[in-house]
C-alpha cells in the first residue's frame, strides 16, 4: 500500500480485487503505462476517474516492444515517484508485474496485428513494435477485465491498432481515446522529452506549430500533396531529421491523396538530436 493506493504484483491478488469489484457491480477503468508518469498520464487517470468507480493503472516496461537497437535498460524507471503520483490521484490499484509474471518461462504466443499496424508509419521504422504492444495490451485487458481502457491520442497509430485488436478479438473492454496533453508552447508531453538538450527543447515545439500550419492550409483548400511536401521541407529546415509527415484517413490510416477523401489526420515523426518525437493533429 502507498497511502490509499493498493500496489499489486501477483496475478491472483489482482484477480481477487477485480472479482470483488465486479461482484459489487462497479465499473472498472484501466490506464496502461510504462511508468515515468507525466501530465499526459495524469490526464488519462483523471479521464478514467470521471468514467469509472474503480481505476487500475498498470506500470510495466514492456520488453516485447523494444527492438535490439533500442536500449531497454535506459528506459526511465521511476516506480516510487510514480506510485506517489497515483496515490495523490486516489487511484484504487497499481498493477506492477515483473517481466517474469507477464512473460513466464515457456511463453510462446504473440499477437500480430495487421490493418492499422501495417500502414507504413511507425511500423516502417519499428517493424516488431505493434506486435509487442498488441500482445501486452491483450494480456492487460484479459488480466484486469476493465470496462474501459484509456489511451492517448498522441500515439495515434497505437490507439488505432489497440482499438482494432480489441474489436477483432471481441474483448469486452471499450477503448477510450484521450486528447494529447501539451506544454504551454505546444510540445506534446512524452517521457522522451527528458532526453532533449536545452537547445533541442527550444526547437521541439516547432514540430507542432508546423503541423497546425499544414492543417490550416489544408482546411483552407490548398492542395494536400503540396502542403505535405512543403511541410516536410519546413520541418527539416527547422533542424529535424524527418522520418515521415503523412496525411492519412483518420480511422483506417490509409493514405489520403486529396482534401475530400477524409476525415484526415496529419501524422509526423522526426528526430531532434538523439530524441525521436511523434505528433499528430486532426484536419
Amino acid at each position: 500500500m502507498v497511502g490509499r493506493l493498493r500496489v499489486v504484483r501477483a496475478l491472483p491478488t489482482l484477480r481477487r480485487a477485480v472479482t470483488q469489484w465486479r461482484g459489487a457491480g462497479e465499473k472498472i477503468a484501466l490506464v496502461p503505462t510504462m511508468g515515468a508518469l507525466h501530465g499526459g498520464h495524469i490526464a488519462l487517470v483523471r479521464a478514467a476517474k470521471r468514467r469509472a468507480s474503480r481505476v487500475i493503472v498498470s506500470i510495466f516496461v514492456n520488453p516485447a516492444q523494444f527492438t535490439p537497437e533500442e536500449d531497454l535498460a535506459a528506459y526511465p524507471r521511476t516506480l516510487d515517484s510514480d506510485l506517489s503520483i497515483l496515490a495523490e490521484l486516489a487511484v484504487d490499484l497499481a498493477w506492477a508485474p515483473s517481466a517474469e509474471t507477464m512473460y513466464p518461462r515457456g511463453f510462446a504466443t504473440r499477437v500480430v496485428p495487421a490493418g492499422p499496424a501495417t500502414v507504413g508509419l511507425e511500423d516502417r521504422f519499428r517493424p516488431q513494435f505493434f506486435s509487442g504492444v498488441a500482445t501486452v495490451v491483450a494480456k492487460l485487458l484479459i488480466q484486469c477485465v476493465p470496462d474501459i481502457a484509456m489511451f492517448g491520442e498522441k500515439d495515434y497509430q497505437q490507439l488505432k491498432v489497440v482499438s482494432r485488436m480489441t474489436k477483432d478479438l471481441e474483448l469486452q473492454s471499450r477503448i477510450v481515446a484521450v486528447p494529447t496533453v501539451r506544454e504551454k508552447d505546444g510540445l506534446a508531453l512524452s517521457s522522451r522529452n527528458a532526453y532533449l538538450s536545452a537547445r533541442e527543447r527550444a526547437v521541439a515545439p516547432t514540430l507542432y506549430r508546423l503541423l497546425k500550419d499544414c492543417s490550416a492550409r489544408i482546411v483552407s483548400g490548398q492542395s494536400l500533396p503540396v502542403v505535405v511536401a512543403e511541410g516536410g521541407r519546413a520541418i527539416e529546415s527547422a533542424g529535424f531529421i524527418l522520418d515521415y509527415l503523412e496525411a492519412r484517413h483518420a480511422e483506417t490510416l490509409a493514405p489520403i491523396g486529396s482534401n475530400d477523401e477524409g476525415p484526415i489526420r496529419l501524422l509526423v515523426a522526426a528526430r531532434l538530436g538523439k530524441t525521436r518525437l511523434i505528433d499528430n493533429v486532426a484536419v
